[in-house]
This record gives structure tokens, C-alpha cells and sequence, in this order.
């Protein structure tokens, strides 16, 4: 079978099983030490794992490697502040890149700091930074059942009860994570950012807004908001943005590009800071760790993002895939959000204890089943916080077929028909950083 990847077709292997279960054991039960050979359909991520288009390639071909002042950063700049609203930019190497950059800026020790969900290295920049991450989704967000229509946002009166809890001096900024990764890739409403505005407004907090799949979001708030129906998605996705202070950008999802991400503010004086921030972390401030070429590519990226052909497809196949695994009694969390399906393990193997992580050994499964590379979004992901046990099936952008869905809902039906044959997991080794361990830790089974 064939896979595209970087705009080239490239010839896929389905090793035998056994020589699955010897890789899956040498990798300590963990699918982010196996070798990209040793997968044959990776839904690991959908950041920076995407096909390129032939106008990106172009541009890529044009691009200005000049370390200072590149015309490839004017071509980025541009692109943000046509499609996004921003024209204070500062480019880093990925979104992780800019994370530590704003954050760094903005979060002291003492701080506390809400978002709808933190993920995994948002909760970590926040925490090395001294604050304290604090996770306020709406009710009902962590029920795969409802038919709600934007489950990813956050709720307001949980952060002014945190507020007068601990003062609001101590939440120096709000951030809104869009769509929501954490709860299943679910949107955030324009409401409810319009919201979060009024909120930070009133906290004297700096609202930032994680842009990285803003475009996708985009596309729900037109599918299922008053008002939206007839505006186009790059109009509603340049209008999300307009409320945030600053935004955090990883380019290698909604910029469609294999490497790169920027911070964008509007106050001057955080400008010089992040700049500056940045030169010692990521770069020179007109390249922040990027070459030209990448910046070149998703300047052409960033616009394609927002076209109703682009995003009519990307969610398309992303649905499709929910489906086929509905249809084959793999449950999921419904409905679906934009980069992802995300099974719920602690149903499809309810006989194992959260404590015996359900969702890793799902994901274990899924690869000594069919070679299939998930990542497990639960309890083992996030420690000492109370969510849902769940797999993420994340599709990389343009490069998958229907032959691949089709493997992927067959592997997680014959996973699922013997469900009651699969132990759950112990950790034998994870690293200091906690919040970080599901990347490298090992385990085995229990």
C-alpha cells in the first residue's frame, strides 16, 4: 500500500504479527519509541505528519534563506495578518517553540492560569514557568454521548469563581484552546470566545487564544452557529482571532507545513519582549528557528487552510473514519471533531482500571493488531487530572486513502471483538517532568 507524505508517494509494510509484538515489547509499550518503519497507518499526530501542495512546494523552491530580514518572513508575515489579523509576529521553530516563548513572557511563580483544556505541553510550559494550569471545560464535555454542539469551550463562571478564590492579580492571562484537543477536538463557539473576552477584560488578564487548528474551528462555528452559515470560513476564522491579545501558533497543523510556528500580540511592549525572549530560545526574530523554505511554505499554507475546498475534505475524511469505526462497533467519542476520531478505551476495554491505564493498552492493541500508531489521551497522558480514558486516531492532512480508513476500523473491531483477552499496563521507568512521561516512559503489562 501507498501512503503520500511530503508530496511523494512512499510504499508502506505490514510486518508480521510477531515481529510487531517483539517491536512493541523493545519499545517499552510506549508506540513513541517505535520506528516510523515499523507503522503502517500513523494516526500518532496530525502535527507536522501532512502532504505538502504542489504550490507550497513552488514556494518552498523561491524561498530567501537570508538570516536577517529573509523576504520568506515578509511572505509569513503577510500571510498572518491577511488571514489571521496579526502583524506582530514572531516566528519559532514549532507551536511548543512559541509556547515557551509567550509564556515565558507572561507567567510567574504563584500564577494560575485557565484554559478550556490544557494539553500536554501547554500545561507544561505553564507549570515550568511557575503558574498552576487549570483545566475548566463546560459541563458535559467529557460525556462522548451528548450531541452539544461546541463542547470545547470553556466555562467562564468556574474561572471567576477561581478569581475570587486566589484574587485576580494572580491570573495574568486566559487562554482558549481551539478546537479543543484535550475534549476530543471539539469547537469553541464565536460566542463563547466573544465570552472569554469579556472575561479577561474584567481579570485585567492577557486572553491568548492556541490558534493551531483555528481553521478547522472555523468551519464548525459556520456549520453549527446562528449566524455564520453564509460568511466564509476565512471571514469567521480572521473574526475568532480578533478577540485574543496574543496567539500561539503550531504551523505544522492549520499551516499545513512539516516544521514551524510563531507567537502573534498586539501590545507593543510584549512585542519587544517576545522578541527578545526568542532570540535567546529560537532564533534570530525574523526566522526563530525556521529556514526560509519553511516559512515560505506556510505562507502558502495559512491561506489554503481557510478554503471551503480544503477543510470540506480534511473534516470529510475525518467523519468518514468515525463512521467506519461506529459502524463496526468501536466506540467513539461523538460527534466528531475536526483532526481526529478519539475512541473511548475505557469502554472498549471497561474490565481495566483507569490505574492500569485502558487507553495505552488500547493503543498498544491497535499497533499489534494492524500496525496501526494511535496516542493514548487519558490518565497515562495526563496524570492527576480527571479525564476520560481515550485514544486519538489523528489524521495527518492530505495524505491518507479510504483502503487506509478501512484498515483502521478493521483493526480496531478485531481489537474490540476480543477485548476481554487485553491486560492493562505498569510503569517501569518515566522520566522527572510528569506532565511530559507518556513521550518516553516504558511499561509492561500487569
Amino acid at each position: 500500500m501507498f501512503s503520500y507524505t511530503s508530496g511523494m508517494a512512499s510504499p508502506t509494510e505490514l510486518l508480521p504479527q510477531k515481529e510487531r509484538e517483539r517491536r512493541l515489547e523493545e519499545a517499552g509499550h510506549n508506540v513513541f519509541n517505535l520506528a516510523s518503519e515499523d507503522v503502517f497507518v500513523d494516526l500518532l499526530t496530525d502535527s507536522g505528519t501532512g502532504t505538502m501542495s504542489d504550490a507550497q512546494w513552488a514556494a518552498l523552491m523561491e524561498a530567501d534563506e537570508a538570516y536577517a530580514g529573509s523576504e520568506s518572513f515578509k511572505a509569513l508575515k503577510s500571510a498572518i495578518s491577511e488571514v489571521m489579523g496579526f502583524d506582530r509576529v514572531v516566528p519559532t521553530h514549532q507551536g511548543r517553540g512559541a509556547e515557551n516563548v509567550l509564556y515565558g513572557c507572561l507567567i510567574e511563580d504563584g500564577d494560575v492560569v485557565p484554559n478550556n483544556t490544557h494539553f500536554d505541553t501547554t500545561r507544561a510550559h505553564v507549570a515550568e514557568n511557575g503558574g498552576d494550569p487549570v483545566d475548566f471545560p463546560v459541563e458535559g464535555a467529557d460525556d462522548p454521548d451528548s450531541e452539544e454542539a461546541f463542547r470545547g469551550n470553556l466555562d467562564s463562571k468556574k474561572v471567576r469563581e477561581l478569581a475570587a478564590d486566589v484574587g485576580a492579580e494572580r491570573i495574568p492571562a486566559v487562554i482558549l484552546t481551539i478546537t479543543n484537543n484535550s475534549v476530543a477536538g471539539q469547537p469553541v463557539s464565536m460566542g463563547n470566545i466573544e465570552e472569554t473576552r469579556e472575561l479577561a477584560d474584567e481579570l485585567d488578564a492577557t486572553f491568548v487564544i492556541d490558534a493551531c487548528r483555528f481553521a478547522e474551528n472555523a468551519f464548525f462555528v459556520r456549520e453549527r452557529e446562528d449566524g455564520y452559515a453564509d460568511r466564509s470560513t476565512a471571514e469567521i476564522a480572521r473574526e475568532q482571532l480578533s478577540h485574543a491579545d496574543a496567539i500561539v501558533m503550531s504551523g505544522k497543523k492549520d499551516g499545513l507545513v512539516n516544521a514551524g510556528g510563531f507567537v502573534g500580540v498586539r501590545d507593543p511592549e510584549l512585542f519587544e519582549r517576545t522578541k527578545q525572549r526568542a532570540i535567546l530560545y529560537e532564533g534570530f526574530s525574523t526566522y526563530g528557528g525556521m529556514a526560509g523554505r519553511d516559512m515560505a511554505a506556510m505562507a502558502v499554507g495559512l491561506r489554503e487552510a481557510v478554503t471551503e475546498e480544503y477543510l470540506g475534505a480534511r473534516i470529510g475524511q475525518v467523519r468518514s473514519l468515525g463512521e467506519r469505526l461506529r459502524q463496526e462497533g468501536v466506540p467513539i467519542y461523538t460527534p466528531v471533531g475536526g483532526h481526529a476520531v478519539y475512541v473511548e478505551a475505557g469502554r472498549a476495554l471497561s474490565h481495566i482500571p483507569d490505574e492500569e491505564f485502558p487507553g495505552q493498552a488500547l493503543v498498544c492493541e491497535l499497533y499489534r493488531e494492524g500496525a496501526v500508531r494511535g496516542v493514548e489521551l487519558g490518565s497515562f497522558a495526563f496524570p492527576d487530572t480527571d479525564r476520560p480514558e481515550l485514544v486519538r486516531l489523528a489524521l495527518p492532512r492530505r495524505t491518507y486513502h479510504d483502503e487506509h480508513l478501512a484498515h483502521v476500523a478493521e483493526t480496531a473491531a478485531a481489537v474490540v471483538d476480543r477485548s476481554e483477552e487485553v491486560r492493562g499496563l505498569e510503569i517501569v521507568s518515566e522520566p522527572e517532568n510528569e506532565a511530559l512521561r507518556h513521550f518516553s516512559a516504558e511499561l509492561r503489562p500487569v
